[in-house]
């Protein structure tokens, strides 16, 4: 009989309603193939829901999370088509098994799918939730359409880019080249870079054999790279997964252009556009100068340790010094 990773795997390579970044083969590429796991619900031999996680160890604890450059995991509910209470009742059910699902841990925290809009299960079991926000373009109609949505200070910058600095976009860019960008954004915010680029590079090699990932790098004429973005897309939705910039070069606007080019090559594969949102404050006003409209999502966390928890409540006394 089939563990339920491996009823995940066979399943999940077989429905295509199974999110990006809850595939197999997205958690194998940047979680590795032992370190992840898998809650599932079945109705015979059919996945009706998963909750996948990345399990490890820090300090002695065990954690239930989402692996790096994961914007979104949480559970998958299949869309049965039911009538509202008929199917609360059914997601009710299928959450109650993905949480008995899990193994014994210390703390769950994942960013749940803004498509997930029912916690209460979860809330009923003991868990937590805070609001976030991603900002979301939705059935973009050409660059037109784009153009007029852009607020006055993004339109200056792409100008600014194209026709004073000449500079143009590569649409198919190496990607040492992008994470060299990241990490020079990375040094400018003075914060050690997040990921290394051999884990970009295992993400790379898993979407570039999928035919779901464009590197775009913007640089003018004598060829310097002034920004890059890597966008990443299932049937729906392109998600703008790594960005970087040369803080040298940050008055050119290439920024702009780069995301106007991500955001039309999105468009023309009929695609929304998730900039996956960002607590910092000019990042994310800078996000929503695109017309990308906010929309919410969850972070949910349980925290069964006792030691955790009051780890975390004098964390939340002391201003986060503990």
């Amino acid at each position: 009989m089939m563990d339920a990773k491996e009823s995940y795997r066979r399943l999940a390579a077989e429905d295509e309603s199974v999110p990006l970044f809850l595939r197999p083969w997205w958690l194998d590429a940047t979680c590795g193939l032992d370190r992840w796991g898998v809650s599932v619900a079945l109705r015979g031999s059919e996945l009706h829901a998963a909750l996948p996680y990345l399990a490890k160890r820090r300090f002695g604890f065990r954690l239930l999370g989402q692996p790096l450059l994961t914007p979104f995991l949480g559970p998958w509910i299949r869309d049965t088509g039911a009538k509202s209470a008929n199917d609360l009742g059914r997601q009710k059910d299928l959450m109650n098994e993905l949480i008995d699902g899990l193994p014994p841990h210390d703390l769950y925290r994942q960013n749940w799918s803004p498509e997930i809009s029912n916690w209460l299960p979860f809330f009923w079991r003991g868990f937590s939730q805070t609001t976030r926000y991603t900002y979301v373009l939705h059935a973009v109609k050409g660059r037109e359409g784009l153009w007029a949505g852009l607020r006055a200070n993004i339109r200056t910058d792409i100008r600014k880019a194209s026709e004073r600095n000449g500079i143009t976009v590569d649409e198919n860019a190496p990607v040492e080249e992008l994470f060299a960008l990241a990490a020079l954004t990375f040094e400018r915010q003075q914060r050690s870079t997040s990921f290394t680029l051999d884990y970009l590079r295992r993400i790379d090699d898993a979407c570039s054999q999928r035919g779901c990932r464009q590197i775009l790098v913007a640089r003018d004429s004598e060829g310097r790279p002034h920004a890059g973005a890597y966008v990443v897309w299932n049937g729906r939705t392109a998600y703008y997964l790594v960005g970087g910039g040369d803080p040298q070069l940050r008055g050119s606007g290439a920024t702009s252009l780069c995301i106007l080019e991500a955001i039309c090559s999105a468009a023309a594969r009929g695609l929304d556009f998730d900039f996956e949102g960002s607590v910092l404050e000019p990042v994310e006003r800078f996000f929503r100068a695109f017309g990308a409209g906010q929309t919410p999502y969850f972070c949910v966390t349980k925290t069964p340790s006792p030691l955790l928890r009051i780890k975390n409540s004098v964390s939340t006394l002391m201003g986060g010094s503990a």
